[in-house]
């Protein structure tokens, strides 16, 4: 199970795939904003999702 988080405003959703969980936060962001002027939440009205996913450390990899 994967989890998203939207950090501009506030959204959490989750999915089972990444392709699911990245589909759920973009309907999840839809319904959130719908019937709202994007400008006066300081977005463009033209909105992007950026995805940020850690990789795991391979197992050879000096800890830090």
């Amino acid at each position: 199970m994967y989890t998203a988080e939207c950090l501009e405003v506030a959204v959490v959703t989750q999915g089972r795939t990444l392709d699911e969980v990245v589909a759920n936060l973009e309907e999840a962001i839809g319904l959130h904003l719908e019937g709202e002027d994007l400008r006066a939440w300081g977005l463009s009205p033209s909105p992007r999702v950026t995805i940020t996913y850690p990789l795991p450390r391979p197992a050879d990899a000096p800890a830090d």
